[in-house]
């Protein structure tokens, strides 16, 4: 009975936690939502004529909403919620935009309707981010990046480009930065970081510890640490750790084949046809299976404004400031 009385709080508490896990759509008021207070009065008079005018002319429908925190809710999700809530856009047209901004997590997004991707691209969406709206944020200028982040989503939506300053300083910061990969919070590459090096670390160290096979799996992980590692350190970064591989395995290896246990494993798989490396039984074929537990010393630790029934599915970037 004690036991039963210790876990029920437990069980309440955690539903009530599910419960309350998503953050709340906020209401719709109109074109500008500064739900964040950020914005002055003058740029979200600015900003609602301005929404206004476009939609007038060119019929797409683009909100703004600013809140304080996501609070630990991922951008992407959020956004497609406030999306669908929202409905913004023409019912069959899908023709909206939503930019969110979340300044305590310093993070932003670019949400687009299906109807607008093919004009409004992810890329676009992006570059906008990272060369407009960015550099103002981390200014501490919600005004500026707000305002001409919105002129930069109408001026292509109006069939123009992007200015050419924002193509350049784009283009110089993509040129500056090492790890420029994907639009990834903080958390979500070491999460994803972890799965990808966590599997191919492994078959790379199985690979220099192992006698024979090992080559093979040299030339095997190479397409591997060459296009995994772009998710979460971009194109720079994942150069960088193939040279790394191409150099540091061989050497590794080279280096190992020096030692006794390695010579012993080598001796073994030739004579006994397997051989027991840090727990694990290979054979001559390749294969391998688990022995005893792998074991390390070491340990890790405006106006009236409503949705006209668009809708979006995921369209957009994301950035961080």
């Amino acid at each position: 009975m004690k036991s039963r009385h210790f876990f029920l709080p437990l069980i309440l508490l955690a539903l009530t936690h599910c419960a309350h896990a998503d953050l709340e759509v906020p209401y719709l008021t109109g074109r500008v939502n500064d739900n964040a207070g950020i914005l002055s009065d003058d740029s979200k008079w600015t900003l609602g004529e301005t929404l206004k005018a476009h939609e007038t002319h060119y019929g797409n429908q683009i909100a703004i909403l600013t809140i304080p925190s996501l609070e630990g809710e991922n951008i992407e999700d959020y956004a497609v919620r406030v999306f669908t809530a929202w409905k913004l856009g023409q019912k069959g047209v899908d023709n909206g935009v939503l930019i969110l901004v979340a300044p305590n997590d310093r993070r932003m997004r670019i949400e687009v309707g299906y109807g607008l991707e093919p004009t409004l691209t992810d890329g676009m969406a992006g570059q906008i981010i990272r060369s407009t709206m960015t550099p103002k944020f981390k200014n501490n200028d919600y005004d500026g990046g707000i305002l001409d982040g919105t002129r930069e989503v109408i001026s292509v939506l109006e069939g123009g480009t992007l200015t050419e300053t924002a193509q350049e300083e784009d283009s110089e910061n993509s040129g500056g930065q090492l790890f420029e990969g994907p639009n990834l919070g903080f958390m979500e590459r070491i999460l994803i970081g972890a799965f990808i090096f966590g599997i191919i670390g492994l078959f790379t160290v199985i690979g220099i510890l192992t006698p024979g096979v090992g080559w093979f799996l040299y030339f095997f992980l190479i397409p591997f640490w060459a296009m995994f590692p772009i998710v979460v350190v971009g194109t720079k970064g994942a150069f960088i750790l193939l040279l790394i591989y191409f150099v540091g395995f061989p050497v590794a290896k080279i280096r190992l084949r020096k030692t006794a246990w390695y010579q012993k494993a080598r001796k073994d798989l030739r004579t006994k046809g397997k051989a027991s490396i840090g727990g694990f039984v290979f054979t001559t074929g390749g294969s391998s299976r688990s022995g005893s537990s792998w074991s390390s010393s070491s340990s890790s630790g405006g106006s009236s404004f409503s949705g006209g029934g668009g809708s979006s599915g995921g369209g957009g970037a994301s950035g961080s400031w």
